[in-house]
């Protein structure tokens, strides 16, 4: 989601598909100015022809609401594979979104993004993805495009709120929520088999739901589960990472106590400069770590040993001395760096910019 630079096709078997499985994923690019192509492998009904001066006036209106202005239909003639590898060919797609249940489709799309070497997202819902790593999208500030274009399928659809319901058996329908969820697909997976198996189950040009009647189609593809950017792959990796930031943090905790009480007169006001050095250089390794490492696990290690260093050295010695004398200073001292950590902790992931083409959407 890395704004303007992204071009990403979505493929999906009929109108309406795209709205319910990735409508805020669309909504969410235009709204950062991506360029967004839709493709169906099937009309709906009132189409007459592959491109949008044939769309009917629900199509319209719904990716009208989107803000999709450039969506086709696949030629039922037409090799499906190479047809949409001429799509993204075209645009020079930088991600394709595979939204399509129907198995020809998603072998099509899968291939044709093979050949472009263009990476590939997978929408699947979180039921239907347990135990595999799941990208998700935040699409919360644009459910009210999404419940609009659903709006816009009244044959399809009936919109109360946010909770939809299903016209005809067999679509899908319930709460719309602020999140859409994805595979990220690896390019080299086969997908339900070879093309060659598949290719004469479901002509691209037909009605998706009459296959669908025959069997439910397999998993898309394979998901490769690379770790996000800024986090770690390994659980070695990780562990030592978090040896090290334990014992930064003791070592930020044991010099921060011994200065903090240090200050500075200027005129009439005496300035705690340890107190500020020693919060700032403490805020400045949780956040740094937080925000290069992207992982809870490491800057808890480095609370532990930044708080309990603090915590240990505040008691008395046996010889009755203390470094964390009783005052302002020395209270300040024992709550601030355990304050920041709680919110440096709680802080939420923020959404990961994608490379340039290649990258993904």
């Amino acid at each position: 989601m890395s704004g303007s630079a992204e071009r990403v096709v979505f493929v999906h078997d009929r109108p309406g598909d795209e709205v319910w499985f990735t409508g805020g994923t669309i909504a969410r690019l235009r709204g950062d100015d991506a360029e967004v192509v839709v493709l169906f492998g099937a009309r709906a009904p009132g189409d007459t022809g592959d491109s949008t001066s044939g769309a009917s006036s629900d199509s319209r209106a719904a990716l009208s609401a989107l803000g999709v202005s450039d969506w086709r239909v696949l030629p039922a003639t037409a090799d499906p594979a190479a047809a949409v590898r001429a799509v993204l060919d075209e645009v020079g797609a930088t991600a394709i979104v595979i939204g399509a249940r129907s198995e020809v489709l998603q072998v099509a799309a899968t291939d044709a993004a093979h050949s472009s070497r263009v990476p590939v997202f997978v929408s699947r819902g979180v039921t239907e993805a347990i135990g595999q790593r799941i990208v998700a999208i935040d699409v919360s500030d644009h459910l009210e495009q999404k419940l609009a274009a659903l709006s816009a399928y009244p044959d399809r659809w009936t919109v109360d709120g946010r909770v939809v319901s299903a016209v005809r058996p067999g679509d899908p329908a319930g709460t719309v929520t602020g999140t859409e969820t994805y595979l990220r697909a690896a390019l080299s997976a086969a997908v339900g088999g070879s093309p060659e198996a598949s290719a004469a189950r479901t002509p691209p040009g037909a009605d998706p739901e009459s296959a669908a009647e025959e069997g439910s189609p397999p998993d898309v593809a394979k998901p490769e589960s690379p770790a996000p950017a800024g986090a770690f792959a390994t659980g070695a990796l990780r562990a030592v990472a978090s040896l090290v930031a334990l014992a930064a943090g003791v070592v930020f905790g044991v010099l921060g106590t011994v200065a903090h009480q240090a200050t500075v007169v200027l005129g009439p006001v005496t300035v705690p400069i340890g107190l500020v050095l020693a919060t700032l250089a403490a805020s400045a390794l949780l956040v740094g770590l937080r925000l290069v490492l992207d992982d809870r696990v490491v800057v808890l290690a480095c609370t532990i040993g930044l708080v309990g260093s603090i915590f240990l050295l505040s008691l008395k010695s046996t010889g009755g001395s203390v470094l964390v004398p009783a005052g302002l200073t020395g209270t300040l001292w024992t709550v601030l760096p355990t304050l920041v950590a709680s919110l440096v902790l709680a802080w939420p992931r923020l959404p990961q910019r994608r490379a340039q083409p290649g990258g993904g959407a």
